[in-house]
This record gives C-alpha cells, structure tokens and sequence, in this order.
C-alpha cells in the first residue's frame, strides 16, 4: 500500500519489486541537491566540467563521501518511506553517506569493469574479493541502490539490469544455507541461469534512485555519450538480522517466491 504520507511506492510499485527486482523512484532528491554532489565529486578528482581534455580515463571512483549533501540526498523522506516499504519500518539504518562512484567518462578505451555481477555482502575479511559472500538471507545487505546523480540517456553508461534474475540467484543461494556462497561461486559459470533475462537500463534524471533486490544481477557498460555520468552504487544495511517473528517484507517476499517457499 501507498506510505502514510503520500510520498512512498504505490502498491502496483512494490509487487513490480517483487517480479523485477527493482524499482525506479523518480525525485528521489532534488536535482540541485544532485549538482552539489557532482561538484563535490568533481573537486575531488581534480577534473572540471568545462575542460574535457582532461578526460583522458574511462571511469575513476571514489569510495565514499559523508557531507551535508550526500547525507541529505540519501535521506530524503521519499526514500525513508520507501525503505520503510520495501524492507519494513525499523529494519533499516539510516544512510550516513553515499559511495561508491563508479564516475564514467565518453572514451573508447574499455572500461574492463563492466562483467555482470552480484553485490555480494559480508566476508569482507577475506583479502580475496571472489570470497566475499552472500547467503539467502541477504546477510548485510537490505537492498542494492544506484542513485542518479546526473542525467543518464541510454548512451551515458546505463547500468544494466537483468529483470527477475534477484529470483534464479535466490534459487542459486538456498542449497548454500546460512554460510552462503562466494562470489566465485556464485559466477563460476558467468550467471548462465540469468542470461535470458530481459535486459532494463537504469535511465532517468538527476535526482532517480533505483531501489534493487540485494540478489539483482547487473553491469556497468562502456559510456558512448558526451557528458560524464555521475552516480552511487550503496547499499542499505540491515538493523539486524532476519527475524523470522516479523511480517516478510517484500524484500523476503521475493525470495520465499523463488524458492517455492510458503508463508
């Protein structure tokens, strides 16, 4: 059901989260709020607007950024409210920031980063990132966000998304158990069970933030536009763990459904 307030998902929104794995929020925060981000980001990769001779690589990133602004646009009160119905009121902690920023500039050198993947979420002790992990649950992680913070037309570098591949990995990941499996894993065989999915872009303005099921297969792809494209790839944390007494969200709606699980 529509937040309370007017300002969340309509019910129509949720259950295509559900199917797709995602869901586009339009003016999730101001596109002023979005320019003095890429302005911060600008500054701290020592590039300008204006002199695009400097442009020389295909994508730079920077961790993250906890300033005003970034704290500001990842807590605006649309996105409360559709946290709050995506993965449950008091589940989720409150964003101090955004990062990482995966910045994509026009190049024709191979951005070589672009393979499809899953956003695995806890083994972070592990020096080797093909053993971090994830598990049914969706230990760590409650969604996958991508914010828009500028304009992104279907040459600019898109991210792209395989629609309903979060319920083949959510199969994938059931026989794993609790442990999970690793990123080797879980690309061992280069997520063969998704590849006939559709293919969606992440479009939209400055300001958009796709809200995507923590098991969402994606990919960045190579920038063919003119202007660079800036955006945020963070995830939302969990409070705590799954807890079986609460109501499922639809987070864990998606992934009973793919398991053939009952309720």
């Amino acid at each position: 059901m529509p937040h309370e307030h007017g300002i969340g998902l309509t019910e129509g929104q949720v259950h295509s989260f559900i199917d797709h794995g995602y869901v586009k929020l339009d003016r999730a925060f101001s596109p002023d709020l979005a320019r003095r981000c890429r302005d911060e980001l600008w500054t701290d990769i020592g590039l300008s607007a204006d002199e695009p001779h400097n442009w020389t690589k295909p994508v730079i990133r920077v961790s993250s950024k906890s300033s005003a602004a970034f704290i500001e646009a990842s807590n605006s009160p649309r996105l409360h409210a559709a946290f709050d119905q995506l993965v449950g009121p008091g589940r989720w902690l409150a964003p101090t920031g955004l990062g990482t920023f995966p910045i994509r500039f026009p190049s024709p050198i191979a951005p070589n980063d672009d393979g499809w993947h899953v956003d695995v979420s806890f083994g972070f002790e592990h020096a080797d990132f093909m053993e971090w992990r994830a598990n049914i649950k969706s230990s760590g992680r409650a969604l996958l966000m991508l914010f828009l913070l500028s304009d992104v037309g279907p040459d600019d570098a898109p991210t792209r998304i395989r629609r309903g591949s979060h319920a083949a990995i959510a199969k994938e990941l059931l026989p794993y158990g609790e442990r999970g499996a690793t990123l080797r894993q879980l690309s061992a065989d280069g997520y063969a069970s998704t590849e006939n999915c559709p293919i969606d872009l992440a479009l939209g303005e400055a300001g958009t933030v796709y809200l995507c099921h923590p098991f969402l297969v994606h990919a960045a792809q190579p920038h063919r536009g003119r202007q660079p494209r800036f955006m945020a790839q963070p995830p939302l944390l969990p409070r705590f763990e799954f807890d079986p007494s609460l109501p499922p969200s639809p987070v864990q709606i998606a992934i009973r459904q793919a398991c053939g699980m009952t309720f």
